[in-house]
């Protein structure tokens, strides 16, 4: 199967680097330097090639280089769905993000249309753990990469919202001012939950006889409103929301649960790497689904993946990524980490040097 691919990467003023290049092949990528090198900046890079503020959830003026601070570009040549695109986003000082495909202006959500980016970062490690807002933003990742218009139906509910919350909080009681925004939370809230069941759906289908050296997490979507009764729970709520000064149910309310299905534990009692083994598997069980459905095998950033895996599970993940298609950019503090992709895999070297970022062609070699 030919996956989704980015095929060149150009950074511009990006974080630690000043400017870069990278050429890739399709395959999986190991990006390899010790910890501050600028690795993890390159995949930040590549995540912006779809919706979102990207794996860090950075504001734009936060990812320009300092001190400089004259803004940052990246540039891509991606193979998408059946054409391949070169792609263009930026921020030039003090500015929002922009995006360029093809030479011409678009949106942040026609990224979703041309390709799929997954990632896994070592701040989901604790994602089971804390509070309901990462857990959220994870489905709605995930739940993204099935229905890219999920993101209109987000920025519709929280802007309804927002206006509905000022109302709240200037103790405005009229009916008829809270009676059209609890409307619009109702029809876009019903679409973010009906979207975010089906993702889940579908994650629990790939899991299903799926050969894979990974756990099978049972995945439940908690909410705090019926979607059908939505309008209605908003209309009835209204006073002690009112209290609140903010809105206390809906969609941004919701959590989603995990069950480590081999053991019928729930994951915030399951040890760091059992819940480390738990992420590496939606996220394959993602990029399975996607794969079937589209044709393609979206493409995955994986920072810091093989850190805590032991030799084993660390050849199975590599296996499975070469077995899906998937090209999977990954980083690691050490070359032997990657050793069991051997030809599989290119390899890139980061450095840094007073504060700036330099991409080499080939880790060195491991001492013997």
């Amino acid at each position: 199967m030919s996956g989704l691919a980015i095929t060149a990467l150009s950074l511009s003023h990006f974080r630690s680097h000043k400017t870069a290049r990278l050429c890739f092949d399709g395959r999986p990528v190991a990006i390899v330097g010790p910890n501050g090198a600028g690795k993890t900046n390159i995949l930040e890079a590549a995540s912006l090639l779809s919706p979102g503020r990207g794996l860090r959830r950075a504001s734009a003026d936060e990812i320009a280089r300092k001190p400089e601070s004259l803004g940052w570009k990246v540039t891509a040549d991606l193979r998408g769905f059946g054409a391949d695109h070169q792609v263009e986003t930026w921020a030039e000082g003090g500015d929002t993000r922009s995006v360029r495909i093809d030479g011409k202006a678009a949106t942040q959500t026609a990224l979703g249309r041309i390709a799929r980016v997954l990632w896994l970062v070592p701040a989901m490690d604790r994602l089971w753990i804390e509070a309901a807002e990462g857990r959220r933003r994870f489905l709605d990742r995930m739940t993204l990469s099935f229905a890219p218009d999920h993101a209109d139906a987000v920025l519709a509910y929280e802007k309804a919202m927002r206006d509905r919350n000022r109302l709240l909080k200037d103790q405005i009681t009229d009916p008829h001012w809270y009676g059209a925004l609890e409307a619009q939370m109702a029809v876009a809230g019903a679409q973010i939950t009906a979207n975010r069941q089906a993702a889940l759906t579908r994650l629990r289908q790939a899991q299903q006889n799926a050969e894979t050296a990974f756990p099978r997490a049972d995945l439940t979507l908690t909410t705090t409103a019926d979607a059908d009764d939505l309008v209605a729970a908003l209309s009835d709520n209204r006073r002690r929301d009112m209290a609140a000064g903010r809105s206390l149910i809906g969609p941004h309310r919701g959590d989603m649960s995990a069950i480590y299905a081999a053991k019928s534990v729930p994951a915030e009692q399951c040890s760091t790497g059992e819940q480390k083994a738990l992420l590496i598997s939606l996220i394959l069980a993602n990029a399975r689904a996607l794969a079937a459905d589209l044709g393609a095998a979206p493409i995955l950033l994986l920072d810091e993946v093989a850190a805590h895996l032991d030799t084993d599970r660390r050849a199975a993940l590599y296996d499975e990524l070469c077995a899906l298609g998937a090209q999977a950019l990954m980083t690691g503090t050490e070359a032997a980490l990657f050793d069991s992709l051997g030809a599989r895999a290119q390899c890139f070297t980061v450095t840094e040097t007073s504060g700036i970022s330099q991409v080499l062609g080939a880790p060195p070699a491991a001492p013997h």
